[in-house]
């Protein structure tokens, strides 16, 4: 082939292909939007919503209520509702037997005999950001979770260039919903207040970080909080406004710190607000201050969006926000007393010692051996396994005879009153045991072929050892003070949470219909272009998808050369954004992890 030929050949092979080659850097929606914002809010149940309604501002609660699309029907379809497990089933659309974490923490008698591990505790690393000699405990990381998120896809479809950051007041709701594949995450000391982070991520505190932690902040928290100085942030800050206003400012702080949303990719931040919870457990539901709480909240969260409408490239309009909660809540046992409910409390301890005293009667009479373990919360109940391989127990033996054990140990939880009682007054609640389930029943799916039977698979974990799930009646729990009130259970009012969003592809309204917490990760990671998590058994919620061709980004900014003539930052204006291509069709069923 002739020289001239050969180079106008190599000249034309080139122009066909350059237009193929794949930017290194680019995800599927060439930066569209430029951030990502999973809101959480804990223990945070649906009905807030529509009783405080009159109370919010335009851009708090209801940028999503008014201006985006929002699903008042939504619940989740499994029965540990806690903490750990709901932050873990928003990132990876998944419940706990896809992703693994079934409870805040349980006993592994391989890593420590003393007490439960937390869902996130990780002696291979280090606490990072507490001062030179503080004793940290051991470090964090996602280890027990078994599923990605949808940040880690997005980490994996961008080969890292996408920054996905997790911040909360607590450990286990920074790092579960953000992934393994997170570049941060970050949650306060719960002594101190101060923000910390563990070697998983990194050696040391980011500049910006360290500059927060050092700075007037935190003492400006404590005296918003009537406290000049205090060794309990948690506990005496942690249920207050200042901890919410607190926790948006070092998100600001991460945002700016990270340039975040200026970069050719899309950025992810999972937020989950605390004080919500550590208050809510103290008045319940219903009171006055939680109410407050809830207003105080959407005061922050109107702030804080109006602050990201000026701080990322192109407003809320590049943004994509989606809120929920981890969990709902029950009403407090003395409130739904009163109406009649038989809302009573356990004695965990009592009902714990009761099991112990007829597992010693059946296998070692005259002694106090530990069959079942201390220092547990319910509904799980994790066996001595120990104990019972001394005794030549073997697993189905010991969760049968614990099971059975269980009905008797509930009844002398409570003894009934001989007083007689006065006219049209109603007797007091007692604990009642609904059901029982086995380690080995629950793995083997020998349950109920119901919404019930399926409530209880979807929460099936290898943690905690040899166990028994114990599900009391509802309204009932372990014992709470004055009006306090947990969740863990069920029922409808610990499953039932917001669920909302606000962005570019989504068309303005409400949308009835029962809905779940996973089909925000599928939606997400359908819109984004990337695989849905590992484990994902969401729905793409495609009725509140505007038609592709309605999906537009605000133009890019001009910028001016140096000569004074005028530029298109990035595409020009008559390109139409890769962010527009049709989202992907539904899944007819959902695929199995």
């Amino acid at each position: 082939m002739p020289m001239l030929n050969r180079l106008c050949f190599l000249v034309l092979i080139f122009a066909l292909t350059a237009g193929f080659a794949p930017r290194a850097n680019a995800s599927a929606y060439d930066a569209h939007p430029k951030l990502v914002v999973i809101l959480v809010i804990d223990q945070f149940r649906e009905d807030y919503l529509q009783r405080y309604r009159a109370d919010f501002k335009p851009k708090g609660f209801r940028l999503f209520l008014d201006h985006g699309a929002y699903f008042p029907d939504c619940y989740y379809k499994y029965s540990n509702l806690l903490t750990a497990p709901g932050h873990s089933t928003i990132g990876t659309g998944a419940y706990t037997d896809g992703h693994g974490i079934g409870s805040n923490a349980w006993w592994d008698l391989d890593r420590n005999k003393e007490r439960p591990v937390t869902s996130v505790e990780d002696e291979r690393y280090a606490i990072v950001g507490m001062p030179s000699g503080s004793e940290t405990g051991p470090g964090r990381s996602p280890r027990n979770l078994l599923a990605s998120t949808v940040g880690d896809e997005l980490r994996l479809d961008t080969k890292g260039e996408a920054k996905v950051f997790g911040v909360s007041l607590k450990d286990r709701a920074a790092i579960l919903p953000s992934g393994a594949a997170a570049n941060g995450a970050f949650w306060v000391d719960e002594a101190t207040g101060r923000f910390e982070t563990s070697t998983y991520y990194m050696p040391q505190l980011p500049d910006w970080a360290t500059a927060f932690n050092d700075s007037e902040r935190l003492g400006q928290a404590k005296q918003e909080a009537n406290l000049s100085d205090t060794k309990d942030f948690e506990g005496q800050v942690g249920g207050t406004p200042s901890s919410m206003n607190y926790e948006f400012d070092f998100a600001k702080a991460l945002i700016t710190g990270e340039q975040m949303g200026k970069h050719d990719v899309t950025d992810m931040l999972t937020l989950s607000i605390s004080g919500t919870d550590i208050l809510g457990h103290g008045v319940g539901p219903d009171a006055d201050e939680q109410r407050q709480i809830v207003d105080a909240l959407d005061t922050d969260l109107d702030a804080f969006f109006t602050w990201l409408d000026k701080n990322v490239e192109g407003g809320l309009g590049n943004i994509w926000i989606a809120i929920t909660a981890d969990h709902g809540v029950a009403p407090s046992p003395a409130v739904a007393a009163q109406l009649g409910l038989n809302a009573a409390q356990i004695d965990t301890k009592k009902l714990v010692d009761n099991l112990n005293d007829a597992m010693n009667q059946k296998f070692s009479p005259g002694e106090k051996v530990v069959y079942v373990l201390p220092k547990q919360e319910l509904p799980y109940l994790s066996l001595n396994r120990p104990s019972f391989d001394r005794a030549g127990i073997n697993e189905p033996e010991a969760e049968d005879a614990v099971q059975d054990a269980l009905e008797p140990a509930f009844q002398t939880l409570t003894k009934p009153s001989d007083a007689k009682l006065p006219a049209q007054s109603k007797l007091p609640p007692r604990p009642v045991l609904y059901r029982s389930y086995t380690r080995l029943q629950l793995a083997a799916g020998d349950l109920p072929h119901t919404e019930f039977g399926d409530l209880l698979a979807h929460s099936y974990t290898t943690n905690g050892g040899w166990y028994v799930r114990v599900v009391p009646a509802a309204f009932q729990m372990g014992l709470m003070k004055n009006n306090g009130t947990t969740h863990f259970t069920p029922y409808s009012y610990d499953r039932h949470v917001p669920l909302g969003f606000y962005g570019a592809p989504f068309a303005t309204g409400i949308y009835h219909g029962r809905v779940e917490p996973v089909d925000l990760a599928a939606t997400f990671a359908s819109l984004l272009g990337v695989n849905q998590p590992s484990a994902s058994v969401g729905h793409i919620l495609t009725q509140a998808l505007k038609p592709a061709s309605e999906v537009t980004y605000p133009k890019p900014i001009p910028v001016r050369s140096r000569r004074g003539s005028r530029a298109a930052a990035s595409k020009t204006e008559g390109e139409k954004p890769a962010a527009q291509k049709a989202p992907a069709k539904p899944a007819t069923e959902k695929p199995q992890p």
